[in-house]
């Protein structure tokens, strides 16, 4: 019998690792979570320790990798996304410069901050913005458009 553990997965998110933790023990494999509460307590520390590792014994990747297979409950119904109350379709997402889809929304790193916001910050004597700009940014070209 092989009682060897191997590192199934790394998270670094230790909430994604709980939930991920909770599944494999509710079907009956014995896992456990590793740098855990490293993370928690101190989560600048996570990207030097490696995030959080699921730990299975090696005997049942094979059959975890199978469960994760067949179960879909985890992943993501559509990729569509949700911007400002507006459902945004395939083609919205795909990038106007280079037509990749390899597209995600977040803060801008171009026009970060608007000039009201610098405006303010100046004025209120805070010296770093306090509000940043979101746009979509594709990671295939570079280019942020809203």
């Amino acid at each position: 019998m092989n009682d060897r553990t191997v590192v199934y997965s790394t998270f670094y998110n230790p909430m994604e690792a709980n939930i991920i933790k909770a599944k494999l023990e509710d079907s009956g494999f014995a896992c456990f979570l590793a740098d855990e509460n490293v993370a928690t307590i101190q989560p600048l520390y996570n990207q030097a320790i490696g995030g959080v590792k699921l730990i299975v014994f090696e005997r049942d990747v094979e059959a975890i990798n199978a469960l994760f297979a067949e179960d879909n409950s985890l992943s993501i119904e559509s990729s569509d996304e949700v911007v400002d109350g507006q459902k945004l379709t395939e083609e919205q997402l795909a990038c106007p410069k280079c037509g990749s889809k390899d597209v995600g929304f977040g803060m801008a790193t171009k026009k970060k901050f608007s000039w009201w916001v610098i405006l303010t910050s100046v004025l209120v004597g805070v010296f770093l913005p306090f509000k940043g700009n979101k746009s979509f940014h594709c990671y295939n070209c570079g280019h942020e458009f809203k």
